[in-house]
């Protein structure tokens, strides 16, 4: 009964936000509950550099940290310090958008030393997202089992997703890309391609997924309709799962992710081609959920965090987005009436932005996407 009513609460919220995206996005800075975050509020050091397109980072309860680089390596960061790369990971395809993606930890690491790895697999003729789980021995990954890969193969190099997140019940969401060429086969349920799957943590498919019982459909599927996801976080004191995904030119969307719902793509879109040509007379279509905000002209966003602790409390409970193209942290901040409203944060820096972090006690880590990448730590002011 109470995951009954944490449901309906669920989506009572979900309607409160959609009714808000039809609106534009608020601009009043007054909303209750928000202040802006100034630049006397915190403080930016580099934590680490020399990092060759660092993609996502995880933290390590000896306060090490993982950090993984696009290019196929692994390593620790201890005081500031890159480690050499981290022996025993898997082989990966790194070509243009391929390569070794999402680090992420179990929920109950502490008790079973998992650790959850996404990446390009295979080779130019044929190659998909793959997820695979291990652990760590001194500087060794071992245990290695490959729990999942993408289906149909693609011979593309680009779009894979390739962000995931765990769940209330430990179940996980891994988004997969359209590979660009195959953008109509994300409106099949016969296909992983432009869709989130779920599955155990074992790599096993949840007897609870929408399309167990689907004619020709793949049982771990959960969503489709998705470009190429690129952000997802799980809201536990909402039971929220928000994703977001990179339109083509213009027509990036966060969504919220739920079982069996399609996301329109690409027969529903805000974005154009790269040529400017039309890719559906469409922003919305019967059938198909609407993103709750959509960014036009696109941000280009890479990872997503939910801010938690309180290092940053005027930030508590918002999104921060990674952004390659607008080179900046856009904080998303969900107001009382479920209007949105949103912050340019540290663009200053002029970093592309692949992945933004927060620690345990609020400390925000970001990701600077380049070939010579850095870890940047912000923390408040003294």
């Amino acid at each position: 009964m109470a995951r009954d009513l944490h449901t309906i609460f669920s989506l009572l919220f979900l309607g409160l936000l959609m009714l808000a995206a039809s609106a534009n996005t608020a601009a009043n800075a007054s909303s209750a509950g928000y202040s802006e975050l100034e630049e006397s509020d915190y403080t930016i050091e580099i934590v680490a550099s020399g990092l060759d397109h660092p993609w996502s980072l995880a933290f390590l309860p000896d306060d090490r940290l993982l950090v993984t680089e696009r290019s196929g390596q692994l390593r620790f960061i201890d005081n500031g310090v890159v480690s050499e790369p981290i022996a025993g990971v898997p082989p990966v395809f790194a070509k243009s958008q391929g390569g070794l993606f999402d680090v992420v930890l179990h929920p109950n690491y502490a008790q079973n030393g998992w650790i959850y790895l996404s990446y390009a697999h295979g080779n130019n003729k044929a190659n998909a997202t793959r997820l695979a789980r291990a652990r760590l021995s001194n500087n060794t990954l071992v245990d290695l089992e490959v729990l999942f890969t993408a289906t149909p193969w693609k011979n593309t190099p680009v779009h894979y997703g390739g962000r995931f997140a765990f769940l209330g019940d430990n179940t996980l969401l891994l988004g997969i890309g359209d590979g660009f060429d195959y953008r109509e086969m994300a409106q099949r349920i016969d296909s992983h391609t432009g869709s989130f799957v779920r599955l155990n943590d074992d790599g096993s498919i949840p007897q609870d997924n929408p399309f167990l019982d689907a004619k020709d459909s793949l049982d771990a599927l959960w969503s489709y309709g998705h470009r190429n996801p690129q952000g997802i976080v799980y809201d536990a004191t909402h039971n929220i799962v928000y994703a977001h995904e990179h339109g083509p030119a213009g027509g990036d969307e966060l969504n919220i992710i739920a079982s069996g719902n399609n996301y329109g793509w690409p027969i529903a879109t805000h974005g154009r081609d790269y040529s400017g040509a039309a890719i559906s007379p469409f922003t919305e279509y019967e059938g198909t959920v609407q993103p709750v905000l959509h960014w036009t002209p696109s941000i280009a966003p890479g990872g997503m965090a939910l801010v938690t602790g309180d290092a940053f409390p005027q930030l508590r409970g918002d999104l921060l987005v990674a952004a390659l193209k607008e080179r900046e942290i856009r904080r998303v901040h969900i107001s009382s009436d479920g209007t949105f409203i949103q912050q340019s944060l540290f663009k200053n820096l002029g970093h592309r932005m692949r992945d933004v972090r927060v620690s345990k006690d609020g400390t925000l880590y970001l990701l600077t996407d380049a070939s010579n990448g850095q870890v940047l730590r912000v923390s408040p002011s003294q």
